[in-house]
């Protein structure tokens, strides 16, 4: 793998108790950052656009530094104690809307810092001592999985800059199936048959780099409605991929997967030439 640089990736951050369970997706991260620091391939900084950062049009968070936002409610109390203090990125928030509006892409910049759990979740495991600068990206959920695949192009050379651009949300997200059975159970539940038709196909269509099927999804994919009644925890997928473009349709190559639940995929997904790479350093 290039050390200056890091294949964009699609992060499933599951629910918040990650953070205190985090099975197998959890330990994933952890061994990827650090060994990513051990090959010297720790990013510059890093642009996350999550599930939970969502606005009318996008919006670059170009706070100097943030803080952990405990977004959710009914959880362990000790979720609540959990600190993120990572430093923010104000110089890339101006490099980055400089390419939107260069791209005819309408891009606000707010000076507010936080970092909702779909960010520092996963971050928390990746890069446990807080130290590399972040910029989260609140994106639009009404734009098409196309529309979201052109934001990602548009911030594709940041890539060669060193920025690790990262799409945070879930492969599977339909609570209610998750949840049918009570609020508590079983975690190392079975797969049901749809949720894994659902993520085969997503992994199947991805290494075959196959974007027509995949900006189609919700009419292409199987159980589609069922696995996703609303978009957004999916549509990261596409902001990370378009960062990954190049002359060609990317590769979106599954470099983990895993399941809570039975139904809550934990699957991961990195994008491009060196996604392999990303696959083989975890």
């Amino acid at each position: 793998m290039d050390t200056r640089t890091l294949p964009p990736v699609f992060l499933s951050h599951g629910s918040p108790m990650t953070a205190l369970e985090p099975r197998e997706a959890g330990l994933w991260w952890r061994t990827l950052g650090e060994r990513l620091v051990a090959r010297g391939a720790r990013p510059r900084a890093v642009l996350v656009a999550s599930a939970h950062s969502l606005t009318r049009e996008p919006v670059l968070r170009a706070a100097p530094h943030h803080e952990a936002v405990h977004d959710f409610g009914g959880f362990d109390e000790r979720l609540y104690a959990m600190r993120y203090d990572a430093p923010g990125a104000p110089a890339l928030a101006e490099r980055a809307a400089t390419l939107l509006r260069g791209a005819g892409l309408p891009v606000h910049l707010r000076p507010e810092g936080g970092l909702d759990h779909g960010i520092w979740v996963p971050l928390r495991e990746l890069f446990p001592a807080a130290d590399v600068p972040v910029l989260p990206l609140a994106w639009p959920p009404g734009w098409s999985p196309a529309q979201l695949f052109a934001l990602g192009r548009a911030l594709a050379p940041l890539v060669a800059e060193g920025v690790w651009v990262v799409g945070s949300g879930s492969i599977t997200h339909n609570l209610r199936r998750v949840f049918a059975g009570g609020l508590r159970g079983r975690e190392d539940a079975p797969a049901t048959p749809e949720s894994t038709a659902f993520r085969d196909w997503f992994a199947a269509r991805g290494a075959a780099a196959d974007w027509d099927a995949l900006l189609a999804w919700r009419a292409a994919a199987p159980h589609g409605a069922s696995m996703h009644p609303t978009d957004e925890h999916l549509l990261p997928f596409f902001v990370a991929a378009g960062a990954a473009a190049g002359d060609g349709p990317p590769q979106a190559l599954r470099v983990h997967q895993s399941l809570t639940f039975g139904e809550l995929g934990m699957d991961a997904y990195a994008f491009g030439p060196e996604a392999g790479a990303l696959a083989e350093a975890a």
